[in-house]
């Protein structure tokens, strides 16, 4: 990344100085990430449903922070993960890209990208979608979590891979997250973002969140969504012309992007692998 960029980035992310590239260091670049850098489709969507042929919005680093500083918007999991690994490279982080399988049902290929940085505490997750707020320690024989009643996770190993249980806004049972490779990079995550192109649950219709007050706040479903600091979650449905004041007021996007977004479809089922 640019060094101006960078510094760019750090001062709307809160920081007076570059953090050291130690535990505390990434902590706080992370905590200040979930709580200013929402997991959100916007400008997704509107590039889907507009029919532009141009690579995806957020594809790099650079384009991704330079939407994020103009409209607060953030991205989806290849866009906000690889921008996230980028930023912690240029702070001297032992960052990699990560591929992950959110088992939203059985036998599912990888539909998900995350990061890891490794220190000398040993390798933590750090996910620009989940948001659990603090980094997450990569299980071995011992579990890990983060703790915390509204953006906890937890995370263990099963046949030597790591499955992290996290609270999405809409499935108050929680959802696993199997990491598949901690080894991936920029071009694999190229590949695998413009394959969504084509379909993908977040083509369709608005989905973010962000932390926010020590909860969460968040938009999915044709819902807004809010976890209380005790963890209450409370859902309901948008009342007309309420979408963008929520996305403006609660997730820090801009209204001359929020008030462009046509109305939520439904879902279509994805298409058929060939034969």
């Amino acid at each position: 990344m640019d060094a101006a960029l960078v510094e760019k980035v750090l001062e709307r992310l809160g920081f007076a100085a570059r953090p050291e590239p130690d535990l505390a260091g990434l902590s706080s670049v992370y905590a200040a990430w979930c709580e200013r850098v929402p997991f959100d489709n916007v400008r997704k969507r509107l590039h889907v449903a507009s029919g532009d042929a141009g690579p995806l919005p957020g594809d790099t680093p650079a384009e991704f922070f330079a939407a994020w500083l103009a409209y607060g918007t953030g991205g989806t999991c290849w866009a906000g993960n690889g921008a996230l690994c980028a930023l912690l490279e240029a702070l001297g982080f032992a960052a990699r890209r990560g591929v992950a399988t959110m088992l939203v049902a059985p036998d599912l290929p990888p539909n998900h990208g995350t990061v890891s940085v490794a220190l000398a505490e040993g390798r933590f997750l750090v996910d620009a979608s989940m948001l659990f707020g603090a980094p997450l320690r990569v299980p071995d024989a011992e579990p890990s979590a983060v703790e915390h009643p509204a953006w906890g996770a937890a995370a263990r190993c099963e046949n030597g891979q790591p499955i992290v249980r996290w609270r999405p806004l809409h499935l108050g049972d929680g959802l696993d997250c199997r990491v598949d490779s901690l080894a991936s990079d920029a071009a694999e995550f190229c590949t695998r973002h413009e394959a969504t192109r084509g379909w993908s649950p977040f083509n369709f219709s608005i989905s973010a969140r962000r932390n926010r007050g020590g909860g969460v706040v968040g938009v999915g479903l044709g819902q807004r969504a809010e976890i209380a600091p005790d963890g209450t979650l409370t859902i309901r449905p948008f009342e007309p012309g309420e979408r963008t004041a929520w996305l403006v007021e609660a997730l820090g996007i801009a209204e001359e992007i929020a008030a462009r977004l046509p109305p939520d479809e439904p879902l279509p089922p994805p298409p058929k692998p060939p034969a």
